[in-house]
């Protein structure tokens, strides 16, 4: 006879499919309430969900029969899941609150009073505990081993660890997607190759847990070794073929799961091949140097944070996955006339003026459906709107980032485009490199100025590595496209391999001073904004460090942090600030020196006192300020030129008449590779005759001279064209003659032409081209034909030859298109599909407003374009 104080036990096998979920959970509810009623309503009912869990994870990983036990003793509920593949063990995981999955274990452990796994030679039993009071002994899923025979080792370099668990994630949806599928009776892969597939994902999850577990946590950007099967090369090609299938499943809306995004399928595919090249004995590529395709490349290799919005001088908007603005910066707010605050939650659309919201809804719905990018990485010409209801143009880049759980970002940056004057660009400033520095040194700090009696054959870094980082830190502000990457840059650079932060300070031209860069090595250290932005000034009460180098003094080495001082100026408290908050050990304060100028100051700090920096250091911080220094000064002098070029941009584009019988639109968008500066233009004004002249033509280069050539061209037309009042093809001689007078070697292209005809129609269009790409005409129906009657020589040629004219009808509410080549010419593309293209998108605006056909065919054909565009649409209308 049993004992009756013994605890009861049942149990049940399931076959492997996706009803035996069902099924235990009715048996673990039966066993519970019928056969052990003194168990708490609350404790049935968390067992009936922690073993629909536990018996998913069976179903979907093990594969194998599956049995169920439960036991009662006391009033405490325990319960086991046992599968047959020992072998697949369990891979537990951080996963936040919204991922698709990987919840079971998490769940577990939330609500287990205790909880663990069991292995045998032929069976694997997971197995947790209710009890009635809640308590239990603290309790961790033992960490999964990476395989221990004939494991060779791989090494991924670079691994950003953001974006692994963004592409982690989703590749265990996909695969669970795929299962539930296979459950339905849909294989859409064979029923073997995702058993390999589930088991070779978990193989690579154990692996890199294992791997993290074992690396120093540095920062975000990790190189991990991982000990893979060597036979495990066929099961990863196998995995890879499995997800491509998934993601055109998901594509096509076969799977309750959206498709990835660009940068998360390279990943995958760089992983991957990193897995299958190593094996078959090939080096190792770091995911830093993947190819940097339209919204797909490396990108931030940082986890984003609302932080990193806020301190970017570029106006930056961030926006989730719904649509929803979550981070805003004041340039960005400024811009578009918000407060900050007022934007973070609305709608992206609150910003997209009313014509284009459709599109990008459509568009938005479609990356998020298809994981097919239009615009990502890309930089695109178009208006945003204006709190007051203005439009501003702009050029919008719009990359993806995830944060550090694994969700997806979109960050926006909008650059102004010409359009209003604007006030004047502020010069940056400079103090001379003579001016008298500061006698007093602090006077606990020690502090040495290289007196050009370093040993600099000694110092701390080898020879070739100093060269190759002042090399690699002067490349850096010469790629950069423009000063405050070109800071971040060096900045990166330093951190990695030389100090543990660094900070740049600059000038401004009215002798305040900027802290214009902070970078730690671990991105997630600080917060920048806290130290960036404009410093106290520079008095003569400062004699700190800082102060010092910013007078010319140093380079200087602090083996300790700058004292503090009752007498101390806001400038040098503000700099003791900086090395409380951030730590440091030794540093090195240096003046960055140009054209015989201070211009600022590079300082340099070790937090680590087994590696401080030495005077031996001083010769090579002393060069790298040099060489810091060299590529400000270039850069301000470039932003500068661009600046002037800009402002004269901005002064020649013309106000549109209002004519009562036409419907008149332009845009300018400056070349996105040369930002500012271009020789494009167009113009429209009405003739004392009642005639409107219609203008657009391009000066040869993309420079600061184009752009002063344009200009004096324009103002001659307007003139000759006025005063004259002749045909076309006179007064583009007359042009031809005076530039050929007063500017012999300039070229340009041209159109000049006059719509004709009273307010009710008929209506011509008269026009002579100098070398010009001939305007397109587009009737309201969607007829299209190219008007290349009238066509002659470039200005600047032959003044002397003939000009020849051409008179076309241009019907009511038909469209006649002006554009300069920067719209459709691109490389590897010949002329005629480049204007073939052209046609066909006009023809499908051909009924849509002037501004709705100028920002589309900007949008669809002006993005990334290495010339500048100049777009100039006229149609008539009769009178209603």
């Amino acid at each position: 006879m049993g004992d009756p104080t013994a605890p009861e036990t049942w149990s049940r096998r399931f076959p492997p499919g996706t009803e035996s979920v069902a099924r235990a959970r009715r048996f673990v509810r039966a066993a519970l309430g019928d056969a052990a009623p003194d168990v708490a309503p609350g404790l049935l009912d968390t067992a009936e969900l922690l073993v629909s869990e536990l018996v998913t994870n069976a179903v979907l990983h093990a594969g194998t029969e599956v049995e169920v036990s439960v036991r009662v003793a006391d009033g405490r509920v325990r319960v086991a899941v046992q599968d047959g593949r020992p072998s697949r063990a369990l891979v537990p995981q951080d996963c936040p609150a919204y991922a698709g999955t990987g919840q079971g274990l998490a769940l577990v452990d939330l609500l287990a009073s205790r909880h663990g796994v069991d292995t045998g030679a032929d069976a694997k039993t997971v197995w947790f505990e209710l009890w009635p009071d809640g308590t239990g002994h603290p309790s961790a899923w033992q960490q999964p081993a990476p395989p221990a025979e004939s494991a060779e080792t791989v090494t991924l370099v670079d691994v950003p660890g953001a974006l692994y668990s963004a592409s982690q994630q989703h590749r265990h949806v996909l695969l669970r997607e795929l299962a539930l599928a296979a459950a339905a009776g849909e294989h859409l892969v064979p029923p073997p190759d995702l058993v390999t597939a589930h088991d070779i994902s978990n193989v690579i999850s154990a692996c890199v847990i294992a791997a993290l577990r074992n690396e120093p946590a540095e920062g975000e950007i990790r190189s991990l070794a991982l000990a893979m099967p060597s036979d495990a090369a066929p099961a990863v090609e196998t995995l890879s073929h499995v997800l491509d299938v998934a993601e055109r499943a998901a594509r096509e809306e076969r799977l309750l799961t959206l498709p990835a995004l660009p940068r998360s399928r390279v990943f995958h595919t760089w992983l991957f091949g990193e897995i299958t090249g190593q094996l078959a004995g090939t080096h190792p590529t770091a995911w830093t140097v993947v190819p940097r395709e339209p919204g797909a490349g490396p990108a931030e290799l940082v986890p984003w944070d609302p932080g990193h919005v806020q301190a970017s001088r570029v106006a930056t908007i961030a926006a989730d996955e719904q649509n929803r603005i979550i981070a805003v910066n004041g340039p960005a707010a400024d811009l578009l006339g918000w407060h900050a605050d007022d934007l973070v939650g609305r709608r992206l659309t609150t910003l997209i003026p009313e014509h284009l919201r459709g599109r990008h809804i459509t568009a938005f719905t479609s990356l998020l459906l298809s994981g097919q990018p239009r615009i990502l990485g890309r930089s695109v010409p178009l208006p945003a709107l204006n709190r007051d209801g203005r439009l501003v143009p702009v050029r919008l880049f719009i990359q993806t980032q995830e944060t550090a759980d694994g969700r997806t970002v979109f960050v926006a940056q909008l650059s102004p485009r010409a359009a209003a004057p604007g006030p004047a660009a502020r010069r940056p400033g400079r103090r001379p490199a003579g001016q008298q520095e500061h006698a007093a040194a602090p006077p606990t700090a020690r502090a040495t100025a290289d007196r050009g009696g370093g040993r600099r054959g000694e110092a701390v870094l080898p020879a070739l590595e100093r060269l190759s980082l002042l090399a690699e830190t002067g490349a850096a502000m010469s790629n950069a496209p423009d000063l405050d990457d070109g800071l971040q840059r060096v900045g990166r650079i330093l951190t990695r391999r030389l100090a543990d932060w660094c900070a740049v300070d600059l000038f401004t031209e009215d002798a305040l001073v900027d802290r214009a860069c902070v970078v730690h090595r671990d991105p997630g250290a600080l917060w920048v904004e806290d130290f960036e932005g404009t410093l106290p000034p520079l008095t003569e009460a400062s004699r700190g460090p800082l102060a010092r180098a910013l007078s010319g003094a140093g380079p200087l080495l602090l083996t300790e942090a700058p004292p503090a001082d009752d007498t101390a100026s806001p400038l040098d408290a503000h700099y003791l600030e900086l090395f409380e908050r951030l730590g440091a050990d030794s540093a090195v304060v240096a003046p960055l020196r140009a054209r015989r100028e201070i211009i600022g100051a590079l300082t340099v700090a070790r937090t680590d006192r087994e590696r401080p920096l030495t005077e031996e250091d001083l010769p090579l911080v002393d060069d790298l300020g040099r060489a810091l220094a060299l590529g400000v000064d270039n850069a301000r002098l470039y932003q500068e030129t661009r600046n002037i070029a800009e402002r004269l941009q901005r002064s020649l584009l013309p106000v549109l008449p209002e004519v009562p019988h036409l419907e008149l639109a332009a845009r300018y968008a400056a070349s996105s590779k040369t930002a500012q500066v271009g020789g494009d233009w167009y113009d429209s004004f009405v003739l004392p005759s009642g005639d409107t002249a219609l203008v657009i033509g391009d000066v040869t280069g993309h420079n600061l001279d184009a752009a002063i050539a344009m200009s004096q061209l324009r103002s001659m037309l307007r003139g000759i064209a006025v005063d004259r009042q002749e045909p076309p093809e006179t007064v583009l001689r007359r042009l031809d003659m005076a530039n050929h007078t007063l500017y012999h070697e300039a070229t340009a292209t041209c159109i000049y032409g006059l719509i004709k005809g009273p307010e009710e129609g008929p209506w011509e269009l008269v026009h002579s081209s100098a070398g010009h790409l001939p305007p397109l005409l587009t009737t309201d129906d969607g007829h299209t034909r190219f008007l290349e009657a009238g066509s002659g020589v470039l200005l600047g040629l032959d003044p002397d030859m003939r000009r020849p004219r051409a008179n076309d009808a241009v019907p009511a509410n038909a469209t006649v298109l002006f554009y300069t080549d920067g719209l459709i010419e691109r490389r590897d593309e010949s002329l005629d599909d480049a204007m073939e293209r052209l046609s066909r998108h006009v023809a499908a605006l051909a009924r849509e407003p002037l501004n709705v056909l100028c920002d589309e065919l900007l949008i669809g054909l002006g993005a990334d374009s290495d010339d500048d565009i100049a777009i100039l649409a006229v149609r008539p209308r009769p009178p209603a």
